[in-house]
């Protein structure tokens, strides 16, 4: 009698949790059925990527972009939508960029470059010189002034293949894009040339933001990326014979910060409306293509979140808020203005999730969150095994909201099939047609799902 008496007793405790959790399930179910067939997020990127275009911070682009998505956001009937002011760097890559790489008198070979942004202009006729190859800082450093002065630098270390994460290939290599200019300036180099962070071999150069750091504006020099297939050549071509030239002639500028938004909407939570979640993206992109995946497919995955929910007629517990960031490539500017104002007015994000890793395939999320907060994270994982969405792990979430660490909001990034992810990233084939549409949908459903996780059991 004992016994069926404890078996009672464990039926009847696990019953409620049971049923919850069977709730839960058709809900996310009914997320994903409506992202794939009723969703917005496709027609939105081809609008914003085709209409709109490259929307480089401080360009026509950009302000029309934040224009868009104020008035979709507005369309979705929130709680609220309104801009946040942004002051933003505004850099123009001019007319696009020519090189050659000049073995003798009258012989020359063209090769694809762009101009990394941030970078100063050649001089109008263009720049002349020889070419030292490196590798790294410290073998930049060893060389030494008398080696380098009046030279370009030719940084060539490419992303190491045998990486399976390929965003850990591109730290591996990044400083040589943000740093290189600065390093070999104080050598007395006259250029450099980085090879572009991008694991095929294409003819396809990749943009991206360097700094001068505290270079005095006297001593900054042009910097430009060259393709793989590009450095490749060159490479070449200076194991045969290290007296070759090379041209470079770019008419880029800097010019002082304008004015500019980040676009955010919300629906208020009918039981914690003071404890806010938040998903978003970076509105900006680079200049060269249309940024549809860096990071049209994070702005339009984010909106759908709340389209989402305002098509299924859910009502949140807690506040869901939406930011368009402006200024992610080439300043952080909306990041960094948006935590200095959730600070002043003591906002309480309890989490916030950025879409930035292309419009692929999602696996995942990764999170910044301490062990008691991701243990009750992991046992929802059982919620995304059917629809393969299940690498739940700790580290790094997004740019964007990285300014709201403070040790308490947890903070959260999609993550995908990456392996793709740089053969488009900051490049002029960064466009609509490399989007694949269900794909984009599953990433907008995977992150309407972990939302409304949050907003159900909080943290």
């Amino acid at each position: 009698m004992r016994i069926i008496f404890f078996y009672f007793f464990i039926l009847i405790s696990i019953q409620p949790l049971y049923g919850q959790n069977k709730v839960h399930e058709i809900k996310i179910k009914k997320i994903f059925n409506q992202a794939l067939t009723n969703g917005k997020a496709y027609d939105w990127l081809d609008h914003l990527s085709n209409q709109i275009g490259g929307r480089l911070s401080g360009s026509l682009s950009a302000e029309r972009a934040v224009k868009w998505g104020n008035q979709e956001l507005l369309e979705l009937n929130l709680d609220s939508v309104f801009l946040e002011n942004v002051m933003v760097p505004k850099w123009v890559r001019g007319t696009f960029e020519y090189a050659s790489i000049i073995t003798g008198p009258g012989m020359s070979i063209n090769v694809p470059v762009c101009a990394l942004g941030g970078s100063v202009a050649t001089p109008a006729v263009g720049l002349r010189a020889q070419v030292i190859e490196v590798y790294d800082f410290d073998e930049l450093e060893a060389l030494g002034e008398k080696n380098v002065r009046g030279k370009f630098v030719f940084y060539n270390r490419a992303m190491p293949a045998d990486l399976i994460n390929t965003f850990e290939a591109y730290k591996k290599t990044v400083d040589q894009r943000s740093l290189g200019a600065t390093k070999a300036a104080r050598l007395g180099a006259v250029g450099v040339i980085v090879r572009s962070l991008n694991l095929r071999m294409d003819d396809y150069p990749h943009t991206g933001n360097m700094s001068y750091g505290d270079l005095p504006n006297k001593m900054r020099i042009p910097a430009s990326a060259i393709s793989t297939n590009g450095a490749q050549l060159l490479s070449s071509m200076l194991s045969l014979n290290d007296d070759l030239y090379f041209y470079l002639k770019q008419d880029c500028k800097n010019y002082p910060d304008v004015p500019s938004h980040n676009v955010i909407g919300e629906i208020k939570g009918s039981e914690y409306p003071d404890e806010i979640i938040l998903v978003g993206g970076h509105l900006d992109s680079w200049d060269l293509g249309d940024g549809a995946h860096d990071d049209g497919a994070g702005i339009v995955q984010s909106m759908e979140v709340l389209n989402l929910f305002k098509q299924m007629d859910y009502q949140p517990k807690r506040t869901i808020r939406v930011v368009l960031y402006m200024n992610e490539e080439n300043g952080l500017r909306g990041g960094t203005t948006y935590a200095e104002n959730v600070k002043r007015k003591n906002d309480n994000h309890i989490f916030a999730l950025e879409s930035d890793a292309g419009g692929f395939s999602p696996r995942g999320f990764v999170f910044e969150a301490n062990e008691k907060q991701f243990e009750k994270i992991k046992s929802w994982k059982p919620y995304f095994n059917p629809y393969m969405i299940d690498r739940f792990t700790l580290g790094g979430s997004g740019a964007d909201i990285g300014p709201l660490r403070n040790g308490k909001t947890v903070l959260s990034g999609l993550r995908t099939d990456s392996q793709r992810y740089f053969d488009y990233h900051h490049a002029s084939n960064d466009t609509f047609e490399a989007i694949n549409k269900r794909e984009l949908e599953l990433g907008a459903a995977a992150m309407t799902s972990l939302i409304y996780l949050v907003d159900q059991y909080g943290f």
